[in-house]
């Protein structure tokens, strides 16, 4: 009986070992000559993938956790560790792709939707990277900006068709143009929206301070506003999203933009959800959530079911901020992302923040974060031209993001000073 119990009980752990164990994307390689066991490796991977052996004592590790962030690698005193991507390869197929029979696999272990963070990986051009530019050859040479300044200051918000400029008491030209209010950055490019939560304390902290070092504005996110940052307000964007967590009255005056987020590019069309392990003391007083309790956004927000619904919002906050900062909507880069934007910029918006389909999330289901959306070089195309055609380009300033950084295109007349249009690596 021992013998055949023995035997039941392997082929117990055979049959319920989960499918997706062996077919791990990266390997650990450790030389143990060089390892000297001092625990860095174990220290420092969050995944814990590596792990001390009480009885064997020694470090050990686990391929299975490992996803390839080369951390270890880069620490390690000794360098004594490799992580490489495990050679094991399945049979060639066309239609079933290896990607496809690992996320299978996956989904068959967990019984659940799989999750993915960051942006999207899939093999799209990127047509940043493939863009062409023009050069003076018979005109004005290009700008030298060792002998000559580089203007890269940045005005977000609605701009008059022509402007008005007389001379003042001193002699010098004055603006009489009223305008309405900016959103003023040094450089065009700014940090995207992260959410208080979502990631930690210390980041959004470092985001801010980061942000005002160099001139330009980071976004709250849908997470609100921890009151020790509300120091950095000048150069924050507060968010309204549909969970509307962390909203109220001084949250809307502690900026110097409001967002309303629509939709987002790695997900669009649907909301978000902060596990309950993730809302502690401080996230918790932030977006006035009780701890330890999910923070689920909604896919709408359930109050704009119309371009009506969504003017009212923003004359809302308009009212909210005593008319004194810009208001953005964000959308998702979609097909139909044009007549979007387009009733946006009618509905009283000042900036339309637009987010390809490779933006960054903390989470959002794999399927819908590879393959819902267009990139967003295609969507700002259409976005810009369509308000050209119905001569309202004037009325807003456009911002297209990309993974974590937002690119500037703002909307000035031609006789005003351009603002240099460059794509935004991730920051």
């Amino acid at each position: 009986m021992t013998f055949f119990g023995n035997k039941l009980k392997e082929v117990t752990v055979l049959l319920f070992q989960p499918v997706n164990k062996n077919y791990h994307e990266f390997c650990i390689d450790r030389d143990k000559d060089l390892c000297i066991n001092c625990k860095v490796c174990v220290r420092q991977c969050s995944y814990e993938a590596h792990y001390w052996d009480e009885n064997r004592q020694k470090v050990m590790h686990d391929n299975t956790k490992c996803i390839g962030c080369h951390r270890c690698e880069a620490l390690c005193p000794t360098a004594a560790l490799n992580i490489r991507k495990k050679p094991s390869e399945f049979r060639t197929n066309s239609l079933w792709r290896p990607v496809f029979l690992q996320n299978i696999y996956k989904q068959a272990d967990t019984g659940g939707v799989l999750l993915a963070g960051m942006g999207s990986p899939v093999d799209i051009p990127v047509y940043w990277d493939r863009m062409l530019l023009d050069a003076s050859q018979v005109t004005n040479p290009s700008i030298d900006p060792l002998r000559e300044p580089m203007e890269l200051k940045t005005f977000l918000g609605a701009k008059p068709k022509k402007v008005n400029i007389v001379t003042g008491k001193n002699g010098k030209p004055e603006l009489k143009t009223k305008l309405t209010p900016q959103l003023e950055l040094d450089i065009p490019i700014m940090f995207a929206a992260m959410s208080f939560g979502a990631i930690n304390f210390n980041l959004h902290r470092a985001m801010a301070r980061a942000a005002t070092a160099t001139g330009t504005a980071y976004n709250t996110g849908e997470g609100g506003l921890h009151k020790s940052l509300y120091k950095y307000g000048k150069n924050t964007i507060v968010q309204v999203a549909s969970g509307r967590f962390g909203v109220h009255l001084d949250y809307l005056k502690a900026g110097a933009g409001i967002e309303i987020k629509v939709g987002q590019g790695a997900k669009p069309g649907i909301g978000g959800h902060l596990p309950g392990e993730k809302i502690n003391d401080k996230v918790s007083e932030t977006r006035m959530v009780p701890i330890g309790s999910d923070a689920i956004s909604p896919a709408p927000h359930h109050d704009i079911y119309s371009i009506e619904d969504l003017l009212q919002l923003i004359y809302a906050l308009k009212e909210a901020s005593e008319y004194k900062v810009p208001i953005s909507v964000k959308i998702a880069a979609v097909h139909n992302v044009a007549a979007i934007a387009s009733g946006i910029a009618r509905a009283g918006a000042d900036i339309i923040t637009v987010d390809g389909m490779r933006g960054g999330t903390g989470a959002a289901p794999a399927m819908i974060r590879d393959n819902v959306g267009i990139p967003i070089e295609l969507a700002l195309a259409q976005v810009d031209q369509r308000l050209r055609d119905e001569g309202i380009r004037n009325n807003v300033s456009v911002v297209a993001l990309a993974a974590s950084a937002a690119l500037v295109t703002s909307s000035r007349p031609s006789h005003w000073a351009r603002t240099p249009y460059t794509s935004a690596p991730p920051l």
